[in-house]
Parts: structure tokens; sequence; C-alpha cells
């Protein structure tokens, strides 16, 4: 086959098509006068047969300066030996198959030799002609396969862009108007072209106007085909592995070329592709270390449509020399800074204040996903304090309605680092507002020794300003809380509540018991001193104002340090002019 011609040369086969040459040339009963050389093959023929059919062979016997010329060299000659011997076939009139898989090299070979109607009438480079528009490029299958064998042709077989001409005109055809299903049938015919090849039909399809979305469908079929032993999924867990000493093995040289090229044919339209294959793309250049290019190229695509990313998507490998696998976390945080900064300049277009918390529900969604995507990668020991901080603190605080997604990041971080001192943990917190948790989230953040302790405190004064004013919110509901009274028929007090703070009480308890120790060594003193009885006033009064000084000391807001702009808005329409309910009571 034609296919073979580029590859060394098969001395079996190489023998076999001498013999089959030597059967139909010494059947004429004329000795052979010169010897064709092509390559290592030797053919014996007649230079009569041969100069009557090609042009090319009689200006080589006219010009030379040897009389009696005895042997020609034409190596270069397109196919190689195969495709000589069928044109010699040709010259002594022998039948042979012309096919769709050895049409194309037949006619670069035949246009070659000069074997064209202009020298002979009937020549073969006609015939071949003949046959490509009449067979071969008469269907895509047919056309594609002739187009697939000019690979090993070039450069000549640049000389037939019919061939590409006609693999665009019959792909758009099918595109616009599908004879078969499924109807995106012509994409999978398009994946055994070489890059090159599909790059040009793809160019050519565009200027004949095909939709470009038409146009993603087959570069999406043939990434897939062409990169499905690089990445098996989308979710970058397929990744294979290759070995870092072949860094720049031929084969990887040619991904790299090929993903190159891929990302340079994806048309202007940012939408047109899914942010699962983009990701994937992703994967692929970080993988093969691709040109800078093509890595900022689709990271603007994938921040576009940054709305409909999962977790898994933004997974994206990075590699080191020793073929350690960690994450490429500076291209996940350009993405999403450019995704924010696009919501931010459509904010400002649509009249809206973007730094007043007034968000699109693209960025609360792209919130959650990033709030997810760092519980995902909590754990991976190359993920600082301040790489987790950068990410998170990405999207606008406004953004999260709760933050209970970031506070589970936020724990598993702190689980995986447990040498992490306080200041490292406040440090790790920052990002959070302990304000904006849930019931739930709040209870759970009470009983956590991971945290650190002015997060716990957070949360409980949060709820203690709630318990003061009558009101609790539970599960995003304002519910009114029942007076707990002693006297039967009553409601009982909330159990759930009785456990939100039973680590205040405590701490109430142990404060009353030191401060009742304190007042009997002051009245055992008093006695023995027999002062006055007007002094038990004064004890009586010293005893509430240390209590009053240490539950002070609880309430974290005393020096102002954080952030309680947030408790106006939870404590709004809430009467703090009322009595404060007793509930709870210690005693």
């Amino acid at each position: 086959m034609a296919t073979e011609a580029n590859n060394p040369i098969n001395m079996n086969s190489m023998s076999s098509s001498l013999q089959r040459t030597g059967q139909w040339v010494f059947s004429q009963d004329i000795p052979t006068d010169v010897v064709v050389e092509v390559g290592e093959a030797n053919f014996s023929l007649h230079k009569f047969m041969l100069v009557a059919k090609s042009n090319y062979i009689r200006k080589l016997i006219m010009e030379s300066k040897d009389i009696d010329v005895t042997r020609i060299d034409i190596s270069d000659i397109p196919g190689g030996p195969e495709m000589f011997e069928k044109a010699a076939k040709f010259c002594y009139g022998v039948n042979f198959e012309i096919t769709v898989q050895n049409v194309a090299a037949l006619h670069c070979a035949a246009e070659f030799l000069q074997m064209t109607d202009k020298y002979c009438d009937n020549n073969l480079a006609g015939r071949t002609q003949d046959f490509l528009s009449q067979v071969a490029l008469s269907s895509l299958s047919g056309a594609v396969v002739v187009l697939k064998s000019c690979e090993i042709l070039l450069p000549i077989s640049r000389d037939l862009v019919v061939v590409t001409k006609v693999n665009s005109d019959l792909a758009c055809n099918e595109a616009m108007f599908p004879c078969r299903t499924p109807p995106n049938w012509w994409t999978e015919e398009l994946c055994i072209l070489d890059v090159d090849f599909f790059t040009d039909v793809v160019a050519s399809m565009k200027q004949r106007g095909l939709k470009p979305s038409s146009l993603a469908s087959a570069i999406i079929t043939y990434t897939e085909r062409s990169l499905r032993d690089l990445v098996r999924d989308h979710s970058g867990r397929g990744v294979k592995f290759s070995d870092p000493e072949n860094n720049d093995s031929e084969e990887r040289s040619q991904q790299r070329d090929l993903v190159e090229s891929i990302v340079s044919l994806l048309p202007s339209d940012k939408g047109l592709f899914p942010i699962n294959f983009l990701c994937s793309l992703l994967r692929c250049v970080v993988f093969l270390e691709a040109s800078l290019a093509s890595k900022n190229e689709l990271e603007k695509r994938i921040s576009v449509v940054l709305e409909h990313v999962t977790v898994d998507d933004l997974l994206i490998p990075s590699f080191t020399y020793d073929g350690e696998r960690l994450l490429d976390l500076d291209s996940v945080r350009r993405i999403i800074s450019t995704f924010v900064e696009k919501e931010k300049n459509v904010g400002v277009f649509n009249g809206g204040d973007f730094n007043k918390g007034l968000c699109s529900a693209s960025l609360q969604r792209v919130a959650r996903t990033v709030d997810s995507y760092l519980a995902e990668i909590a754990t991976y020991g190359e993920l600082t304090i301040s790489k987790f901080n950068a990410i998170a603190n990405l999207v606008q605080k406004s953004a999260r309605k709760s933050d209970d997604d970031l506070y589970r990041a936020i724990d598993i971080f702190l689980k995986a680092h447990p040498n992490l001192d306080e200041i490292e943990r406040e440090k790790v917190c920052s990002s959070m507002d302990p304000l904006k948790l849930s019931y739930e989230a709040r209870l759970h953040a009470s009983q956590n020794k991971r945290l650190p302790v002015n997060i716990v405190l957070h949360a409980l004064y949060y709820d203690q300003l709630k318990l003061r004013s009558g009101v609790e919110d539970k599960e995003g509901a304002v519910v009114v809380v029942p007076e707990a009274v002693a006297t039967r028929g009553q409601v009982k007090a909330d159990a759930s509540l009785a456990k939100e703070n039973e680590a205040l009480r405590s701490e109430l308890m142990k404060m009353k018991m030191y401060v009742s120790d304190l007042q009997k060594s002051g009245a055992a003193g008093a006695s023995s001193s027999n002062a006055p009885p007007s002094n038990k006033k004064s004890s009586k009064s010293t005893f509430f104002s240390s209590v009053s000084k240490k539950l002070g000391k609880l309430n974290p807001f005393r020096h102002g340090s954080k952030d309680t702009s947030n408790i106006d808005e939870d404590l709004a329409g809430v009467d703090i002019t009322k009595p404060r309910r007793r509930r709870f009571s210690i005693s």
C-alpha cells in the first residue's frame, strides 16, 4: 500500500515487488536497457516503454551526459517503490487496481513523472484525476480516506488542494443537511485526519460560513478522540502519567503541538464549548507544558462560563519533575479573579453598586463553588494559609448569604494541619464571618476545639444578644422564644437552646462559685473586725460589680476589634426597650 512508502523498506515486500516486475518485464522477450533506482529498490526496465508515457524520464535520458544511460535514480518519487511499480505497469499496459487508499499517492507519482495528458493522451495523471472526482471524492468517507493518505506525501500533496476543498464541501453539506444518524456522524469521520489537515478542513468550512456550533462539535469530537489516552475523563483523576525523564519525548512533543493547534482552532464565540471540555483541555495544556498563550486563552474562556463550573472541573493537576501530582492553584485564582472582575464591570454598567453587596446570582453560585473547592483541596500539603485565604477572599463576602460552606472548608483545613498555633488558626478563620453562620453551624462551632477562642466567643455572644432580645435565628427563620416561667402549664425551654449555651452556663457557674467564695471570705473578715452593719450593703454591691466585670470579660466586642455590622441587621425589628427576659437561670 502507498502508506508504507515513507516507512523503512521491508525487504520481503521489496523482493516480491521486484519479482512481480521481472515477470511482466521479461515477458516482453526484449532485453532491458535501463535500471531505475527507487531508494534501495532497483527495477530493470526498457527505456522506450518509459519514455513513451513519462516526460520526466525522457528529459533525464536526453539531458544526461552519458551517451548510453543505463541507470536512473528517482528515489524522491512520491509513494516510493510501490507507486513507481504501478506507474511502470501503466507504461507497459499491465492492469492494476486504483483504490481510494492509493489514488492520492498514485496521482502524485504521476504528476512527478509528468505522465499527463499534455504529454500523452489518456495518461496516468488523467486516469487518477477521473477516479478522484468520480469515485473517491463522491462521498465524505472516501474523501477523508484520500486526504488521510496525503499525510505521508507532504509537501507535494499540498498541490492536491481539491481534496481539502472537497472534504470541507462534503462536511458542510452533512452538517447542514444530515443524511444519516446520528446527525453529527461526519465529525467522527474527520477524526482520522492529522491535525494539520484537520485544521485545513476546519478553516475551509469556516470560510464557507458553517455555523460556529457545528465547528465546535467537530473540534470537541476530534479532541476527545485524539487526546483520549491523555485525559480519560473530565474529573482530572484520569490523567495519564508520563515518565518525567521523557518530558521532551517525541510522543509528548506531538501531543503538545496537537493541543496548541486545537486551542488555536477554537471559534471566537466564547460560550460554544461546555466548561468541562475547556477544563479538560486546560489540564492537557498544564500537563504537557504547552505555550502560555494557549493557557491564557483557555483560562479566559473558562472564566466566561464559570457559573456552570463544578469542583471536579477546577481540580487542575500540575506535576513536579519527579512526577508528583500537585494542583495548579494559580490558574484557578486567575480564572476566579477574571470572573469577579467581569461581574464588577457588568454591575457598574447596569447601574448597580458592586461594593455594597449587590451581587448577581452567578456570583453567588460561584461563591458556593469556591467554598466547596476549598473544602476539596484543604487536605493538600502544599496549600498554605496565604494560598487558602487568597482563594477564599477572591469572592467578596457579600456574595455569601451563609458562611457554612466556608466554615466547613476551614474546619477541614485545621483538621489537616493540627500543628498550627493560635495566631495561625486565627489567620485561617479571618476570611469567615462567624455572624453569618447558621444555627447548626454556630452550634458546631461552639463545641469545636480546633477553632481559635475568639471565633467561639463570636458565635456564643451573637446568640446571647439574640436571647436578650427574645429572638432566635434557627434554620433561616425568626422564631419568638417563649418566656421560661416555673409555673404549671407554661412551655418548657427549648432543649436545643440549652445545649447551645451549655458552655456559657458552665463558665457562669464557675464564676458564681468563685464570687461566692470571695463573699464568704469577705463576710468572715468583716465579723472578725466588728465592722458596722452599713458595710453589708457595700459588700453586696461589690459582689454584683464583680460578677458584672467577669461577664464583661466574656464579651469579645468590648475592644471593638471585630466587625459587628451584621448584628444590627440581624436584630432589625426587635424591640430592645422591652425588659430583658430571664431564661435558663443558672440557679
